[in-house]
């Protein structure tokens, strides 16, 4: 059994690392299509918490009732952040993403009351006025390009004043690394585990959302 799950291991680490390689924006996202299927599986082997952790995010920015309160999950992949978030109380739950492969498994989830087709930097989020935008990366040595790429975009958001950024939280233990180049410093190599960060932002359109504020302190516990 040991034998079985370290070859299912290096298999999902050889095909995550394989998307990881790859730059050019229509082959990341023919890729991510042939991948959805597949896609809980495979991360649920490598530990991905990022789910998790941005759900942690939201609910330590937001104190009171979260019912009510929109989320855009920006790139939701196949829902895995909608599934965290009901489970805590989110209801209001829009997302888009830019593979129609992982949207199809993100709409059979049925939580979502909105999904889109969209990428965001490329067109304009179809999302209704106000509520949270919700997304996350990775900042492991092979994103940095897009993570900065990212930004860059977000940055362009702020000074538009179309967005508030609330929470930009880093966190050591995202998902297990896929090579040793790709170890957080100071972890093992058969252990190690990449870095990734949530961005939480508020949209400027509407009135503040009561009760949420900017953080500069991660959530207790990340």
């Amino acid at each position: 059994m040991a034998q079985e799950m370290d070859g299912s291991l290096s298999e999902v680490r050889a095909r995550v690392g394989a998307s990881h390689g790859i730059t050019d924006l229509a082959h990341k996202l023919h890729f991510y299509d042939r991948w959805a299927r597949d896609y809980d599986q495979d991360v649920a082997t490598l530990q991905y918490s990022a789910p998790r952790l941005a759900v942690d995010c939201l609910t330590q920015a937001l104190p009171g009732p979260p019912h009510a309160t929109l989320i855009l999950d920006v790139a939701c992949g196949t829902g895995l952040v909608a599934a965290e978030l009901q489970a805590r109380g989110f209801l209001q739950l829009h997302g888009v993403d830019g593979s129609p492969g992982m949207l199809e498994q993100a709409r059979a989830r049925g939580l979502y009351q909105h999904l889109s087709l969209c990428i965001l930097g490329q067109e304009p989020l179809p999302s209704p006025e106000g509520g949270l935008v919700c997304l996350t990366t990775r900042t492991n040595p092979s994103n940095l390009r897009y993570k900065e790429e990212l930004e860059a975009t977000l940055d362009r958001l702020e000074q538009d004043r179309e967005w508030e950024r609330l929470v930009a939280w880093t966190v050591d233990r995202w998902e297990l690394a896929t090579s040793k180049l790709e170890v957080v410093p100071g972890t093992s190599d058969s252990d190690g585990f990449i870095s990734g960060v949530v961005y939480l932002y508020r949209k400027q359109e509407v009135a503040k959302v009561e009760g949420v504020r900017p953080s500069a302190q991660p959530p207790a516990g990340l």
